[in-house]
């Protein structure tokens, strides 16, 4: 790892305009107003790649970095034959994200998650307190593995259907706890992860907030804009919190701005979500700026019932200042939804035409793609971007022994929360002193 350096970025509020140094933690605006996205404002305004760098950290100088680490994978951009033959498309493109060594595709963990892991950690100042993840399983197994490489201590909490997401090529780093909510969904994990983080020695990652995740997630569209030699006229991704749908439209802002792709204009964000849990969708319809409510019982249902449960988020930041509702408007994008039939059907498309397998997430866009053409909405010659957020898991099972991380501790959302709370900060005792300067809503 190298030396931490001076942070070469400040921290903006773009509702306020508030703009200041950044501790490594800061999530939200001290101001007191709507829910905004703080996001970084660089010195450097140029494109510049690290020309001796392939990995993540290539582009340091549009992360809210202070150190780096050698050896961290990044997305691989080529350009489709097979899946653009079978969907009729000329210029269809696509980042994948996983493990697919031969296209050069080394995210240990498989998804795309892995980028915002290894940003997030590196933006944290060093003697740092206990970082509290909330995750669908994807998430948590890029803290796990990035964990080891920065040696913070960190606390994952999964809902059971989760758990099978952390299979890993180490066991867990001593330093890392893993938490398991029986019956639960990623919901109930948040909700823990905040109260949990409101007590001394701990500090919430804050998910979309975290201006380290999502410009961690931006850097596909770095790479894209590299192997195309322009930004896409349309850009396909699954979501649930849309955290890389925002951050690749506010990637490819900072490109524009910087000049380097003459001609380019901002990518179309075309989302996609489960049929049977769609609330971004259903609000994105409504035509109006106002949050998704949940459901109740019967949205708990179809949670449990989604194809791609890592979409399931049930807060997506709809709403907030430069959230999901401004970025789609933006971009002039859409939200489109696909059963578990067609996702399906997409998830062996794309297996058959190209050579790898994919997550169920990643059907979803690709599957949501393919309705798109059907509908005419895109064109034989439009140059299109699919998000694979996740792929090549039974490629590593084959390649590598995994080992399927062990919780340390089991709990029931039904529990007494102060009761599960107080558990789960006992397995990190030695933390309780230190003395939390954090920022959080």
């Amino acid at each position: 790892m190298n030396n931490p350096e001076k942070r070469h970025y400040t921290v903006k509020c773009p509702l306020c305009g508030h703009q200041q140094e950044d501790d490594g933690l800061r999530l939200t605006c001290p101001h007191g107003h709507e829910p905004a996205l703080l996001q970084a404002e660089y010195a450097e305004r140029e494109f510049r790649p690290r020309p001796d760098d392939a990995g993540l950290f290539r582009y340091r100088s549009w992360l809210p970095v202070t150190r780096t680490l050698s050896g961290v994978g990044r997305t691989a951009v080529f350009r489709s034959h097979g899946l653009a033959r079978r969907l009729g498309l000329r210029n269809l493109w696509i980042a994948f994200n996983g493990y697919w060594p031969e296209r050069g595709a080394t995210l240990e963990t498989c998804t795309f998650k892995e980028l915002e892991a290894h940003t997030v950690l590196a933006r944290m100042p060093q003697d740092s307190p206990v970082l509290v993840v909330a995750s669908a399983g994807n998430t948590a197994a890029a803290f796990a593995a990035a964990c080891a490489d920065y040696e913070i201590p960190c606390l994952l909490l999964v809902p059971e259907s989760g758990l099978t997401k952390l299979q890993l090529r180490t066991p867990l780093h001593q330093g890392v706890r893993l938490v398991v909510l029986e019956g639960a969904d990623y919901a109930d994990a948040i909700s823990l992860a905040e109260a949990v983080a409101d007590h001394p020695g701990f500090q919430l990652e804050g998910g979309v907030r975290n201006i380290g995740r999502r410009d961690g997630l931006g850097t596909v569209m770095y790479v894209a804009a590299e192997a195309m030699g322009e930004l896409p006229e349309y850009y396909f991704q699954a979501v649930g919190s849309a955290a890389g749908g925002i951050a690749v439209h506010e990637a490819a802002k900072r490109l524009l701005e910087s000049g380097a792709f003459p001609g380019s204009r901002l990518p179309r964000l075309m989302f996609s979500q489960n049929a049977s849990f769609a609330p971004i969708h259903t609000a994105w319809r409504s035509g109006r700026r106002e949050q998704p409510n949940p459901g109740g019982d019967d949205e708990r249902e179809s949670i449990m019932t989604a194809f791609a449960d890592e979409l399931t988020n049930r807060f997506p930041p709809y709403a907030a200042h430069s959230g999901v509702y401004d970025v789609l408007t933006e971009s002039r994008g859409d939200v489109l939804t696909v059963d578990r039939t067609s996702a399906l059907a997409a998830l062996h498309i794309v297996g058959e035409s190209e050579g790898i397998d994919i997550e169920p997430a990643a059907a979803v866009a690709a599957a949501s793609l393919a309705a798109a053409i059907e509908a005419g909405m895109i064109s034989a010659d439009s140059a299109v971007l699919l998000n694979v957020t996740g792929g090549g898991r039974a490629r590593l099972a084959r390649d590598h022994r995994l080992v399927q991380a062990e919780p340390s501790l089991r709990v029931k959302p039904a529990e007494p929360r102060a009761s599960v709370v107080a558990a789960v900060r006992e397995l990190f005792p030695a933390h309780e002193h230190i003395a939390r300067e954090v920022h959080v809503a």
